[in-house]
Formats: structure tokens, sequence, C-alpha cells
């Protein structure tokens, strides 16, 4: 078996094709299929399904192409450790986040500290963002519930409560609060079945009683926001992505408090890697501080002060 026909499959699989292959390598077309041809030759398997559309992975290529993407994100760990001042000089650090504000003051520190290195930022709900970093597709994600699984490196970032929203005109934006028979009244805005944040509110509906039924499922919380401005009914976000828009009304959920953790993970494997451990630094220190402050808030105003 030779490395180049590996990293041929490899660029094929990832690329979806020989043609986007051939460009990421720097090869002619030919080549790549010639690699790839041969590797499935030698040890007599379809790697992938050829039409003229498209090419598809078979069970075998998904098979090598998990052991593929830890060789070759191994690779580049070594690569990364023999060049370390030039990864944080000229790296790439790839996020995949289910609300980036989270991360804008921790973005502006790293940018500062580090002007060079480039930044890519998906959006994702929680299920996309543990699939890409299982899938070595991102380094760091960002969510909005802490893991269970071990395999991950955590960063807890904050805990917010949930609450729904409505547009100003909207006639429920006159109420502070709500209970879920009251808002299921309503035409409900919800994020798709993978969101956390969908999941905690029909549990919690469920346990008082209401069936939480959406009049509209919208693809990411963007598009949540849009429709509930432009009158579409009430909408749920946890109150730290509510932000600061004039067009909208928050309204507070009359039952127990459903609490959203918003985390930075990575895979405990890649923890090490320049970019990434950099990242986390400076993310932790802004936490730290962030946590000292609110903690120094909530000192009683009579408190004495230690010298």
């Amino acid at each position: 078996m030779r490395y180049v026909q590996l990293r041929a499959f490899h660029n094929v699989a990832i690329h979806g094709g020989f043609s986007r292959a051939a460009e990421a390598l720097f090869l002619t077309q030919p080549a790549v299929s010639d690699q790839v041809r041969k590797l499935e030759e030698e040890y007599d398997v379809l790697l992938f399904n050829r039409n003229k559309k498209q090419v598809t992975l078979t069970q075998a290529g998904q098979q090598l192409l998990e052991v593929t993407r830890r060789m070759f994100d191994v690779e580049q760990q070594a690569l990364d450790l023999l060049s370390e001042s030039r990864a944080l000089r000229a790296g790439k650090l790839r996020i995949v986040a289910d609300a980036a504000h989270h991360l804008l003051h921790i973005l502006a520190a790293f940018r500062r500290a580090y002007p060079t290195v480039q930044v890519s930022i998906d959006a994702g709900n929680t299920e996309t963002v543990i699939t890409s970093l299982h899938a070595y597709e991102a380094d760091i994600g960002v969510l909005g519930e802490v893991p269970q699984a071990g395999d991950f490196d955590v960063l807890k970032l904050n805990s917010t409560p949930i609450v729904a929203f409505a547009s100003r005109d909207y006639p429920l934006a006159t109420c502070q609060s709500a209970t879920f028979a009251e808002l299921a009244k309503h035409p409900l805005v919800m994020r798709e079945r993978g969101s956390k944040t969908r999941q905690k509110l029909e549990a919690m509906a469920a346990q008082c009683g209401v069936t939480l039924t959406p009049l509209i499922e919208a693809e990411g919380r963007e598009a949540v926001r849009e429709i509930v401005a432009a009158g579409g009914g009430v909408g749920f976000v946890s109150s730290a992505e509510f932000g600061q828009d004039t067009r909208l009304v928050p309204i507070k959920i009359d039952a127990p408090e459903m609490l959203m953790d918003e985390a930075l993970i990575c895979l405990r494997e890649r923890s090490n890697g320049k970019l990434v451990h950099a990242f986390y630094e400076i993310a932790r220190k802004l936490t730290q501080s962030a946590e000292d402050v609110t903690a120094g808030d909530a000192k009683p105003s009579g408190a004495a002060t230690r010298a």
C-alpha cells in the first residue's frame, strides 16, 4: 500500500470528487484517478460508486475514510509540532458553532494575539457540531449543552435560561411572562428537531402537561428570529442569545427554569494542537475574568474588604 494512493483516496472522499481532489493536491485528474484505481485493484475492493453526476463512497470506502481521517489528522499534528511557530503565525482554525456571538469576545482577543491565523466559522446545531468534530471537519465546537461523552475537552462559557420572544407589535408582547398553556395558543416558530433548545422546551412543556406544536420549523436561530420579527408568531431562545434586536421583546416562561449551558469543546486527542490550545487558553482566561467580575458584583455592598 502506497502513501500516495491513500492520499488520493482521502482527498477524493473529503472533497466529493476526482476533479476537486486533483485541485487540492495540485495534480491532474487522471493522476488521482489512477492512484485510486490501483488501490482498488491491488486489494480487490470497490471504494467509490461512480456515475456521471457524482462520486459516493461504498461501505468499504466509508470504513477506510474513518481510518484515513485519523491518519492524516495525526500527520497534521506532527507537522504542527515540528512547525509550532509557523502554525501560530499562518495556521487555520476551523470552528463550528450553534451561536457564534458567544465567541465574539474570544475571537477578538485571539485575533489580537494571532493576527495572521485564518479562522473559519460554520453554523450548526448540536448534532452538527458533534459530527463535525468526530469527522475532523472542525477543530473547535460551540454548543448549547455540555456533552456527556468522555472524548471531549470541555470549557463551559456560561449558563442562561430559555425565554420566549415575539415582535414588538405582536399581541403577546405586552405580557412580561406566559405559561406553556398560554404560549401553545399562539403560532410557534421553532428550531429543527436536532436543536437542544427545542428538546429542553418540549420536555419541560410535557412535564407541565402541554404539547408544543410548531406552526413553522426553521433551520437555524437567525431564521427563527427573522420569521418572528416579521410577525410570524412566538420563538424561543436562551437569554444570552436574545441579543439587542429592537424589533423583538423577550417573554419570561412561567415554568421551572430551563438553563442552556454554552460550552467550548474539542476532541481530547486534538486538545494539544497549537492553535486549539492557544484558543482555549484565551477563552479560559476571559471566562475566569467574567466569573470573577460576577462574583465581585454579587458581594453585599457593605462587605468588608481585606487588605
